[in-house]
């Protein structure tokens, strides 16, 4: 095993949640919070419990993935969203079929614990989405932001989307590269008091989620 893999988190005001994530992370795994503009303290936060903060002035989801990819020097990234819905002791299962050869992008599929853990509009949303990359041959049920890939593979896919969109362009880049993509599932739980999410936070934020992702499914060839 790598005697380091790096955990890049995205974050937009989570400095509720980032004490509890970041002691949750396993021995070897370093975390890389990557601050999109916060104004609740994230980055001093994530610092005074042991991240690496990199600022990412660019708004989008994506911005903040890229600049955490960009920043890591680990062979294996994982990437893992920092509001405590999901619980970082199971990263290593999600590890090992990339470490052990079987997969070259591993990611999470979500099952819910907990009232309010996935409200129905983002569900549905997701399946919809989901249903659509099937139809292109991408095999999967969920479209989770938990994953892990090696770091120079991720950045050779040249996904350009900066916004919600990257999560879906970066499975439809891989597939058509023929990357062997494995689903596992993993526990999916209320965000951390005093936070917010931003897609499934509201039916505005879901509805702005679906709109990049329509625009992702547009303009990127899938698998032939």
């Amino acid at each position: 095993m790598p005697t380091q893999i790096d955990v890049v988190l995205p974050c937009l005001d989570e400095a509720d949640a980032l004490p509890g994530v970041l002691a949750a992370l396993p021995p070897g795994y370093r975390a890389i919070v990557v601050d999109n503009g916060s104004r609740d303290g994230s980055p001093e936060v994530a610092a005074r419990h042991g991240a690496r903060v990199v600022h990412e002035p660019r708004r989008g989801y994506g911005a903040a993935v890229h600049a955490g990819l960009e920043a890591a020097d680990g062979e294996l990234v994982c990437v893992l969203d920092a509001d405590g819905s999901f619980d970082p002791a199971e990263l290593p299962s999600l590890v090992a079929p990339v470490l052990g050869g079987t997969a070259d992008l591993s990611v999470g599929r979500r099952r819910p614990v907990g009232a309010g853990a996935w409200p129905w509009h983002a569900r549905a949303g997701t399946a919809l989405v989901a249903a659509l990359l099937r139809r292109r041959g991408v095999p999967l049920r969920d479209l989770s932001p938990i994953r892990v890939a090696r770091r120079d593979a991720l950045l050779d896919l040249g996904v350009a989307d900066r916004a919600f969109g990257y999560p879906l362009e970066l499975l439809i880049r891989a597939a058509a590269a023929g990357w062997r993509i494995h689903e596992v599932d993993v526990t999916y739980a209320p965000r951390a008091a005093g936070t917010r999410s931003k897609v499934s936070g509201s039916v505005r934020g879901t509805l702005r989620a679906t709109r990049d992702f329509a625009g992702v499914l547009r303009t990127v060839d899938g698998p032939r």
